[in-house]
């Protein structure tokens, strides 16, 4: 079965976001057993391999069944999986989402992140329209705050105990990014690879 909406490769000098493969799965556990990373998500850092298997099959079936997306962001000389960034409760009819990102510590602090997003962003505006993106993010990841704000998202309100991870309450300052905001300060154009689809 083909996935509902067909993804694009997106590629930058640095980057290439593809579909998340199946070979993924030992970068991604390397990801997402990182307490460092996992200090403000919504579920626990990871504890054995099997979960990243079991979450990249959840992810190839949600791209079939669900209007979402989940790109590997994969370092260009490699293609070696960096992170990932999912967009998600998509309503087209209203012409809005939610976004959310992760990146190994290994590869922070050099703007991947940032660069990531920018493609993304550029396509859901762009290239189908979108008017309006949202980002759930906990107020005292400050580092994750500021990336979204150089992005041109706003800040519209606190959701307070919205989670309970680890044994304590987490908050939600939930942002909003509407097209006309977008800062889009790239100096390198994406390019979209028409065809790049996996099934």
């Amino acid at each position: 079965m083909p996935p509902r909406l067909p993804q694009p490769e997106l590629s930058s000098p640095r980057l290439r976001l593809r579909e998340v493969r199946g070979d993924d799965a030992p970068a991604l556990f390397a990801i997402h057993s990182d307490p460092q990373v996992m200090r403000y998500w919504s579920y626990p850092a990871w504890t054995e391999p099997a979960q990243a298997e079991r979450k990249v099959a959840d992810i190839q079936r949600q791209r079939r069944e669900l209007d979402m997306f989940v790109w590997a962001i994969a370092d260009t000389r490699s293609d070696r999986l960096i992170g990932t960034s999912a967009v998600f409760a998509m309503h087209l009819e209203q012409g809005r989402a939610e976004i959310g990102y992760s990146l190994h510590p290994h590869w922070q602090g050099r703007g991947l992140a940032s660069e990531a997003l920018r493609m993304i962003l550029r396509h859901l505006f762009e290239d189908m329209g979108l008017r309006r993106i949202e980002a759930d993010i906990d107020p005292r990841n400050q580092a994750s705050c500021r990336l979204v704000e150089k992005l041109g998202f706003v800040r519209e309100g606190v959701l307070r105990e919205r989670w309970h991870v680890n044994g304590e309450p987490g908050d939600t300052a939930l942002y909003g990014l509407l097209r006309r905001d977008f800062t889009d300060r790239a100096q390198e154009r994406t390019s979209v690879r028409d065809g790049a689809f996996l099934g």
